[in-house]
């Protein structure tokens, strides 16, 4: 089986051909100025109620009577008292001996013939290591999200087909997990949008028990360069570029890098690259570049971090080339290279978004058709290949595809 030609997009510039669409005269400079780095195309609330015995005491002693004083002893040949003490007024007033103790009977009902427990009142039973305070919390349903690239209202679309969100765009799924697996910016109207959505996802599914998180992207990591290094020139294959005009090539938008803040920065910067979770390994790129960054998940997140924080033009851009790699599962040899990284950091399947449905089914270049002639492949859902090793999760948004939303494990 042959592997179809590598669509013209996130290539080195050494290696990618001219594009085929037009581009302005500014793009052509901006193209230029980026060392030839060619354009990607990718599209019961409380339980029951405790009968506590309730112990009845009697009166356990008698109360002493109270008389009068004695009168003062008389000795042999002891002078006697004068006279003895006057009596009082009023004689005061023994008290009555108290009640008998008078046992309950054993067959006395201690509840109503006619009364029937409700669930208000039945104990909740449980295995003995399920006492309170000891009973494992039992994860919630798993959810992952492909490649956004700013369609805002594709993506809430999408969650409120899945009950994750609500008429409002705020979190209804409980203790459901989400995970976004990258890419939020670039092409799409609104990245901005799609970053503040999920950031506050991420507070309002904690505190309803679930959670969203996110990966990085290759385009997070563009936007990042974009803002920190702007012009400044970087060590390219195809010769001087910069993050600038790679970012501006490949569908940065003016918008979004005017309303960036600190936080939208911070928050990027501190994403993890891979995490493994219900036995799938989550990333964004289908590349075994990722093994390039460690041998452990742990590992590997922390180098991608380090990266970033050393803040190295050069060094942040070999990490950006090497996430912007592809199609590492499809072909004959996609198989063994899956197999490769799931035996390094574990699972039993890649879960990954980045290249398109369309281009790992091997059509052209994600070209819209002309009148009259077929459309290629409608993708309906997440597509599982690699001898079942691997999950496409970019449906293909920016390319009049759809924006897909999963709950794994896929049957398939």
């Amino acid at each position: 089986m042959g592997v179809p030609p590598v669509p013209a997009y996130e290539q080195p510039a050494d290696e990618q051909p001219a594009y085929r669409q037009p581009v302005d005269a500014a793009y052509e400079h901006a193209h230029q100025a980026a060392g030839g780095y060619g354009r990607e195309h990718e599209p019961a609330a409380d339980y029951g109620r405790e009968h506590q015995p309730v112990t009845v005491y009697g009166h356990g002693q008698e109360s002493a009577a109270v008389g009068y004083p004695a009168p003062a002893p008389v000795f042999d040949g002891a002078p006697a008292f004068d006279s003895a003490p006057p009596a009082p007024a009023h004689a005061p007033t023994v008290p009555a001996p108290p009640r008998p103790y008078e046992p309950t009977e054993h067959d006395t009902p201690l509840v109503p013939a006619e009364y029937s427990p409700t669930a208000r009142d039945l104990p909740v039973l449980g295995e003995p290591s399920e006492t309170a305070g000891e009973r494992p919390e039992r994860p919630g349903p798993l959810y992952v999200v492909g490649d956004v690239h700013g369609y805002l209202d594709e993506l809430l679309a999408a969650l409120r087909e899945r009950g994750l969100v609500d008429g409002e765009g705020h979190w209804s799924a409980g203790s459901a997990r989400l995970w976004f697996l990258g890419d939020f910016t670039d092409r799409g109207p609104d990245g901005i949008g799609v970053i503040e959505l999920v950031m506050q996802l991420s507070a309002e599914a904690a505190a309803a028990g679930g959670y969203c998180r996110a990966l990085m992207g290759n385009h997070e990591l563009l936007l990042l360069g974009a803002h920190r290094f702007g012009d400044t020139p970087v060590n390219s294959a195809g010769g001087t570029a910069s993050f600038l005009a790679a970012w501006r090539l490949n569908g940065g938008q003016p918008s979004d890098m005017d309303r960036l803040e600190d936080r939208h920065l911070t928050w990027i910067s501190r994403l993890d690259a891979a995490h493994l979770t219900d036995g799938h390994l989550l990333v964004h790129s289908d590349t075994t570049a990722y093994l390039d960054y460690g041998s452990s998940i742990e590992e590997m997140n922390d180098a991608i971090t380090g990266v970033l924080q050393r803040n190295d033009a050069d060094e942040c851009w070999d990490l950006f080339r090497k996430l912007t790699k592809r199609f590492a599962f499809r072909g004959d040899d996609g198989p063994d290279a899956a197999r490769e990284i799931l035996g390094v950091y574990g699972g039993q399947r890649v879960v990954h978004g980045h290249s398109p449905i369309p281009y790992l089914l091997g059509e052209a270049g994600g070209e819209v058709p002309q009148d009259g002639e077929e459309r290629g492949h409608a993708v309906s859902g997440p597509m599982i290949y690699a001898d079942s090793l691997a999950v496409a999760m970019d449906g293909g948004v920016t390319m009049e595809g759809r924006l897909l939303v999963a709950q794994l494990p896929l049957i398939g």
